[in-house]
């Protein structure tokens, strides 16, 4: 009889500890499910600084003289963005470059047989920064009128920038965190749980686009400058508890 009660005391003692076994199991496997999740922020926004430069040159035997008619385009460049009404803080113009012109003479290899001192080469870049976007956008795309004055200037490709760049960001990552918060949710309670706490963060770099346009995005991150009209997004990769 004793025999038998002992037995049975440790069947029970079994049981007993293999529900609690297999309870710990059920826990540790449901505490260890989760739903990873990624948010998108988005935001169009026109640049609202702009960066135009220009280059002018001249040349001449003498380096003081064309020291001197280089300065006179410099001036009358000058003149030309003030009537425009383009500030005078927001013109730029940066240091001199100098060189030396040589003509060579070959022999039938290609070997220079003689080289002569032709004069010098003077040649200077303005640059201009502003707030005022259109305008100096327009005076861009007018500078050739110089040509009538005789001057010939290079042109570039106006850059184009925001300066609340900051501030847009943290409004992205907000919009990106609501998102994919809405999206953790939707597939918890499409598979019949609820969302529990948030087990990590991680944010994407941001990519700035030109606006409707095929750009690609770079793995470092993408910044346009060469459109006024851009498109920033980043991602937000969220992992949450389900409970």
């Amino acid at each position: 009889m004793k025999s038998h009660v002992n037995t049975i005391i440790v069947a029970l003692a079994v049981i007993i500890a293999a529900a609690f076994i297999g309870r710990s199991y059920a826990k540790r496997g449901k505490a260890n499910e989760s739903i990873s999740v990624t948010g998108l922020g988005e935001e169009s926004f026109t640049s609202d600084l702009i960066v135009w430069k220009a280059s002018f040159s001249t040349s001449g035997a003498d380096l003081k003289q064309a020291s001197s008619d280089l300065k006179m385009k410099r001036d009358k460049i000058k003149k030309y963005l003030t009537n425009k009404g383009v500030k005078e803080n927001e013109i730029v113009f940066n240091s001199v470059n100098i060189q030396k012109l040589y003509s060579n003479t070959y022999d039938n290899y290609g070997n220079v047989q003689s080289s002569f001192f032709n004069g010098y080469s003077l040649s200077q870049t303005v640059r201009v920064e502003s707030k005022d976007v259109n305008k100096i956008e327009a005076i861009s795309r007018e500078i050739t009128e110089l040509i009538n004055q005789d001057i010939e200037l290079e042109s570039f490709a106006p850059d184009y920038y925001y300066t609340k760049l900051a501030e847009l960001k943290i409004k992205m990552i907000e919009n990106a965190t609501k998102d994919a918060k809405l999206r953790a949710e939707k597939i918890a309670e499409n598979s019949g749980s609820d969302l529990g706490s948030l087990k990590k963060a991680d944010m994407g770099v941001i990519q700035i686009t030109a606006q409707n346009s095929a750009e690609d995005y770079s793995w470092g991150g993408s910044f346009n400058t060469s459109s006024k009209m851009k498109t920033a997004t980043i991602t937000i990769h969220l992992e949450f508890n389900v409970d």
